[in-house]
């Protein structure tokens, strides 16, 4: 491996298995440094000839990654355009090899559209909780849910989880296919390692033509993605979008407090005091 990362520590478990584990304290919030660095993992994921598979983790049991960090600034030195969340995920979705994610804590907005981007997602049920809060706090999800949710979930359950911009539980998460299972937290690492070295062990073209074939009508149009994007990054414009941001600053929005705990228990007490901004 080429890199060296702040926000991603990467350990070879085999050639042929990687664990990643995502830290940027306080909260696992995510910004353009988590894209860059995200970006040139898989660089590095597709010139190696050997691995196979590779999980991803957290340091931070409370939060896998949080959502999109609203007070993110690209580097003044940054020339090239930041690598797009659209790009790095219609790579891990026709890479040669196998993403799965191992998910404790809160996964939400960006967070959960990340998560999203693995080929799998097994959650603990005593620590995950998913959810796309856009739309409670007056925008659209950007990064791939509004796609990616309709086919693991079904639009009427897609429907509810976007429009709805609650928080869910892993059983109900596993139960709507949006991860593949719920497990027991302290099953979750042996399950998930259990797994990765089965299919370590497999011949890597098997997997990836499988792989290949499998995804041909299950990854979203590239149009759409960025249609998406766009859309979230315009909603920054609309006036009801600024007074509920304005709302979620004043409580505590990006630090370790009871709004990130409970984001979508409290969204719905947001509309007094973002019509008071």
């Amino acid at each position: 491996m080429s890199t060296a990362f702040k926000q991603l520590s990467v350990r070879q478990v085999t050639a042929a298995l990687w664990r990643v584990t995502i830290g940027n304290p306080p909260i696992n919030l995510v910004d353009y440094e988590t894209l860059a660095e995200l970006h040139a993992l898989v660089c590095d994921l597709e010139s190696s000839q050997e691995v196979k598979v590779v999980i991803f983790d957290s340091a931070d049991p409370d939060f896998f990654l949080a959502h999109w960090d609203l007070a993110a600034k690209r580097a003044d030195d940054t020339v090239d355009p930041p690598p797009t969340w659209t790009d790095i995920s219609l790579r891990l979705a026709r890479a040669p090899f196998v993403s799965i994610a191992s998910i404790r804590g809160r996964t939400r907005g960006m967070g959960d559209e990340i998560a999203l981007g693995f080929d799998m997602r097994f959650a603990s049920i005593e620590r995950a909780v998913f959810g796309q809060p856009e739309v409670g706090t007056g925008m659209i999800p950007g990064g791939g849910s509004l796609e990616r949710l309709p086919l693991l979930v079904g639009r009427a359950r897609a429907l509810e989880i976007v429009l709805g911009a609650d928080d869910y539980d892993a059983v109900t998460a596993e139960r709507y296919g949006w991860i593949n299972r719920a497990l027991p937290d302290l099953e979750l690492d042996a399950f998930v390692e259990r797994l990765a070295r089965r299919l370590a062990s497999f011949d890597k073209p098997a997997l990836a033509e499988a792989k290949r074939l499998l995804s041909r009508d299950a990854v979203p149009a590239a149009d759409d993605l960025e249609a998406s994007n766009e859309a979230f990054h315009g909603a920054f414009a609309w006036p009801g979008t600024r007074a509920r941001v304005q709302a979620l600053m004043k409580r505590g929005i990006g630090t370790r407090g009871e709004l990130e705990m409970h984001f979508g228990e409290i969204l719905a007490e947001l509309l007094p005091q973002a019509r008071a901004a």
